[in-house]
């Protein structure tokens, strides 16, 4: 392996990588637009072929203002959306006119083997410029012995009830508590539709 630096140290280039290397790749395995839809749901493409997949959400906005965004997961063909689920929930914020900035946990939107669907944020915006972004981490979804841990971090404007809006950074972790396998995921807000955006699921290998 041959390993060419430039003045301030960078890698220019490598001829060969060291044996023994491998994963990390990224493989589209579909993509949805929602146009105001009720739901998004990912219905194939999850099975054994990889260990991880990762959803990835672009400028998803809410048709409704302050709602907030969820998931929820099922096996085989089912399509009740209701596997049991416990996660923590913690926060960063800052708020547009520099009032108030902050990093904490918050118990309201953790969950204790629940079976409802999921808060990835909180209190969307649905202002014309507002929207959501961020990826959510699916591990080992087939997997008959273990339960299936997930990590979901969103960015999005959030909007207090009074008007004010913030940057609001959201971290989600969890575990559905199953050994049967997930093969399916579904998306949508606490209340009216998926207004706009666009949902990416990659495979890990």
């Amino acid at each position: 392996m041959a390993l060419n630096f430039a003045n301030n140290n960078s890698l220019s280039a490598i001829t060969t990588k060291p044996s023994g290397l491998s994963g990390g790749a990224m493989t589209l395995l579909s993509t949805q637009t929602a146009s105001s839809s009720s739901t998004i749901s990912f219905t194939s493409g999850i099975d054994d072929t990889y260990d991880e997949y990762v959803f990835k959400f672009y400028d998803i906005h809410p048709a409704t203002n302050r709602a907030t965004f969820q998931f929820q997961a099922d096996t085989g063909t089912n399509t009740s959306y209701n596997i049991t689920a416990t996660t923590t929930y913690f926060q960063s914020y800052h708020k547009e006119n520099d009032g108030s900035a902050a990093l904490g946990y918050n118990d309201s939107h953790d969950d204790a083997q629940s079976t409802s669907f999921l808060n990835l944020t909180v209190q969307n915006s649905n202002n014309n410029d507002s929207c959501a972004s961020g990826t959510l981490h699916i591990f080992n979804p087939s997997s008959s012995v273990f339960v299936k841990h997930f990590i979901g971090n969103f960015n999005h404007m959030y909007e207090e009830s009074g008007g004010d809006e913030y940057s609001w950074e959201n971290f989600k972790a969890g575990y559905f508590n199953t050994t049967t396998a997930l093969t399916r995921f579904q998306f949508k807000y606490s209340s009216g539709n998926i207004d706009s955006g666009v949902i990416k699921l990659y495979g890990i290998s």
